[in-house]
């Protein structure tokens, strides 16, 4: 079976990669699974180019085929903040709870209408050849005013997609990856992967 990393010890992301992908011939490793597997400084202005370095640094420690990663919100009024500080948007030893706490303290003052944000996702495969293929979509939503729901993490409990009337931590498991920035980017890497499988199949 082939192995491949995702490069991410987020139990959340690694859940959401494995649910998609789990009826390939893949095994799903993750930096939990290499002790030395390093911390990548995600410092790219870019999505991209946090992405790629991962994938990059990862690939040349494990020798093996690596999917990283690197996703956020971008809030129309704020200019697309947070966009890549998105996971320590309230400072270096941010949670879950304090980005939501901080965003909305920002927003406070702001009505429904202008609260227009949107998820973005990049995913990158990477082969210690040094090719890689990039994999991205986006989900458009807006601000709520309070959280809601239990499922998901990071902005998810305050992110209102108005097409289904719930936030994203409302949703099922399977409904988010359906609809979501990550699901879908996820969905198309599949894609690939499955033709990469029906391609060695038929050699």
């Amino acid at each position: 079976m082939k192995q491949i990393v995702l490069a991410t010890r987020n139990q959340g992301k690694i859940k959401e990669v494995r649910d998609i992908l789990r009826d390939l011939d893949i095994e799903i490793l993750t930096l939990d699974d290499f002790a030395s597997a390093p911390d990548v400084v995600e410092d790219g202005e870019t999505f991209f180019e946090n992405a790629l370095k991962k994938a990059r640094a990862v690939s040349e420690l494990t020798g093996k085929d690596v999917i990283a990663d690197d996703s956020g919100l971008e809030v129309d009024i704020l200019g697309g903040k947070p966009g890549v500080f998105s996971s320590r948007y309230s400072g270096p030893d941010a949670t879950d709870e304090s980005n939501i706490c901080k965003l909305l303290e920002e927003l406070r003052e702001v009505p429904e209408e202008k609260r227009g944000a949107c998820f973005r996702c990049i995913i990158v495969l990477y082969r210690p050849q040094g090719d890689y293929r990039v994999f991205e979509d986006k989900l458009r939503g807006r601000i709520s005013l309070r959280p809601e729901g239990q499922n998901g993490f990071g902005y998810d409990p305050i992110f209102y997609v108005p097409e289904i009337g719930m936030t994203v931590a409302q949703m099922s498991s399977d409904m988010k990856n359906r609809i979501s920035h990550r699901g879908k980017a996820v969905l198309a890497l599949k894609k690939y992967l499955q033709l990469g499988e029906s391609r060695e199949r038929r050699d």
